[in-house]
């Protein structure tokens, strides 16, 4: 098992190990040589740099960036950059193993890649933040583009951040290179529908979760954790199908009403106080009590190691979609099996955002855009696809759906390394629907 630690008292799974481990397993319960597995265990490549910046006061601050690119037996790799703290390299490999499997499970032509440099971007400057931004794409330059890696936003970085960072790699090559990176402002070649496209992937992934399950989303109760880009545009999408989102915290606190919130009135809320607690005078609502709260559906689309042997037996609800990368321990995930929820894991569930990343990539190469309702129906059918594909194969092998997924994604990770000649010391067929 994954070496558990504790940081203030919480318990932290190593999500590095964590994905290997599963991994490990698939390769096993689909009869895979070891020789696949120590190819796909670790990334192909990360790269550590050191990034100067002149700060507003005339001093030179070093921060440390790092870009992890896992496999390209797909395609190019593809993947987040995230500005936070706490970013480290075993988080950074992970991700980009995870960015791999989506890609295998949603049927994209891309490996996994990540990245993230270690600050608070809070405390730069605009002007610091842009040089920053511009200083980690020189140092990557060698190794990226748009038929190499390509870095997309994530925790902490945006649509105009990535424009910077197109900006200066068409510098370094001397011509536009629109698809070096995705998630950039429209007017420079972004798609339409990426800024709500992980949520809306969540949503439609909880639309078939709930379908299996004999019910019909409107009138079911939903409560999130994280109230960024994607968990608050998944609240919205969901009130918007008649479910009833009741509760929500964010790193400010939390808020709650039993006949539900109103999410317009609540987004326009947090724009101007930061935080949800304390909308409209309704009850506080801590962590704790979200993950234990009675309800239908509980969306964890905050950070790593929310769910524990802790929070995970306490959940009564019955379909929780990781909408975050990495929210759940494996104590807290084999609670929540022991007590029949039914769990979108999230290389599936928050696999919407690469999707359409995957889409703006193909609309720059083809300098014709799609309109946003085409790129939601391709959406649709890309995440409905991939769901009904991770189900059958839940079905077939009679495991859980995280199971499932892994099974699709590592098997059809080996199909391709079979096609290419990576491996050939075994002839049993691989059928993940390839």
């Amino acid at each position: 098992m994954p070496v558990m630690e504790k940081k203030d008292g919480v318990e932290i799974s190593n999500p590095y190990e964590i994905v290997q481990k599963l991994m490990e397993e698939a390769t096993d319960t689909l009869g895979l040589p070891d020789s696949f597995y120590q190819i796909l265990k670790k990334p192909k490549r990360v790269l550590k740099t050191s990034i100067p910046v002149r700060m507003d006061n005339g001093e030179v601050k070093e921060f440390e960036g790092m870009r992890s690119q896992h496999i390209d037996v797909l395609g190019p790799t593809k993947g987040g950059v995230r500005f936070h703290p706490d970013v480290n390299e075993d988080e950074v490999k992970a991700l980009s193993i995870w960015m791999s499997l989506k890609a295998a499970i949603l049927g994209i032509p891309y490996g996994g890649g990540k990245g993230g440099i270690i600050v608070n971007p809070k405390e730069l400057s605009e002007r610091e933040l842009e040089e920053l931004s511009r200083g980690f794409i020189r140092e990557l330059e060698p190794i990226i583009g748009p038929e190499k890696d390509i870095p997309a936003p994530d925790v902490n970085t945006t649509p105009e951040i990535m424009g910077w960072m197109l900006d200066e790699f068409s510098r370094l090559k001397g011509k536009n290179v629109p698809g070096m990176i995705t998630g950039k402002p429209i007017i420079l070649g972004g798609s339409q529908g990426r800024v709500e496209a992980t949520g809306r992937g969540v949503v439609f992934t909880i639309a078939d979760a709930a379908k299996r399950l004999g019910m019909e989303l409107e009138g079911m109760t939903a409560v999130i954790q994280g109230f960024g880009n994607v968990g608050s545009i998944t609240a919205k999408l969901l009130s918007e199908r008649g479910v009833k989102v009741m509760g929500i915290t964010d790193a400010g606190g939390g808020v709650y009403n039993e006949d539900g919130l109103d999410i317009d009135q609540l987004m326009d809320y947090v724009k101007k106080e930061g935080t949800v607690a304390g909308f409209n005078n309704y009850d506080g609502l801590s962590n704790e009590e979200l993950f234990s709260a009675d309800c239908d559906i509980l969306v964890p689309a905050a950070l790593e190691n929310q769910i524990t042997s802790m929070t995970g037996p306490t959940i009564k609800a019955k379909i929780v979609a990781e909408a975050a990368n990495g929210p759940t321990t494996p104590e807290g995930n084999e609670a929540m099996e022991e007590n029949g929820v039914f769990i979108i894991p999230d290389i599936l569930c928050n696999a919407g955002g690469v999707t359409v990343s995957y889409f703006e990539w193909v609309q720059n190469t083809m300098h014709y855009f799609w309109t946003e309702q085409e790129v939601n129906e391709r959406l649709f059918t890309k995440m409905t696809n991939a769901f009904d594909d991770v189900y059958r194969m839940k079905q077939e092998k009679k495991v859980h759906m995280r199971d499932a997924a892994y099974l699709v994604g590592v098997g059809r990770l080996a199909n391709a390394m079979r096609a290419r000649g990576w491996i050939k010391d075994w002839s049993m067929p691989i059928d993940c629907n390839a």
